[in-house]
């Protein structure tokens, strides 16, 4: 599907200028111009075309978070500061995303809901190559897996910012956040800043009365 780039552009500089304006950073209407700038190059490279290859994986997005970041390495920042000022400017969505969250979380099938979201995607990461699993296990009450390629990672290490991709490593952690009732979920490590994304999903106990 053909991309209105000026459009996009646009759409991700208004998010980038909210998140500076949080993050109290200066010279904001020169930033701005320079992101602009910076993403429609990003966007017009061969490795954009290599990255939007994957179906199941939202490069568009990906590239204007890491434009995001690559202008915020240049005020000096620390990669949690970066994070935090990034992730305020999508505030918006990620609070409608944790109100369905805590929706699905108060139905009894809370943990049948995830563990269908797992196998999914699961499913498409293989088909389309984005991940690669060393293992992926589903028994009774738990999904376990072990990834140790992911295209997100790529794409953050080929600017040369590999550990800020934690702000997708920890979209996971953030929502499993709002499903505490019935689902645990433990991340041992992930690939922003380690050898693999390893994590389990694990359905609560029912109280026995």
């Amino acid at each position: 599907m053909a991309m209105d780039i000026e459009k996009t552009i646009r759409s991700y500089a208004k998010i980038y200028r909210k998140a500076l304006v949080g993050g109290k950073v200066n010279g904001i209407d020169d930033e701005i111009a320079t992101y602009e700038k910076r993403l429609g190059e990003m966007y017009n490279s061969e490795t954009f075309q290599k990255h939007s290859s994957y179906p199941s994986t939202n490069a568009v997005h990906v590239y204007a978070v890491i434009a995001m970041c690559l202008g915020l390495k240049h005020f000096g920042l620390s990669d949690p500061q970066i994070i935090d000022i990034i992730n305020s400017g999508f505030s918006a969505r990620r609070k409608l995303f944790k109100r369905l969250l805590r929706c699905i979380d108060m139905m009894p099938n809370a943990y049948q809901i995830a563990r269908k979201w797992n196998i999914s995607d699961h499913d498409k990461r293989v088909e389309d190559g984005s991940l690669t699993y060393d293992y992926f296990k589903v028994s009774e009450g738990k999904i376990e897996y072990c990834i140790s390629k992911c295209v997100y990672v790529e794409m953050f290490e080929t600017y040369g910012i590999r550990s800020l991709c934690k702000i997708f490593c920890m979209t996971d952690t953030t929502s499993y956040e709002n499903l505490t009732r019935h689902v645990k979920f433990i991340r041992h490590s992930d690939l922003s800043d380690g050898n693999c994304c390893h994590d389990e999903v694990i359905e609560k106990q029912r109280k026995r009365n």
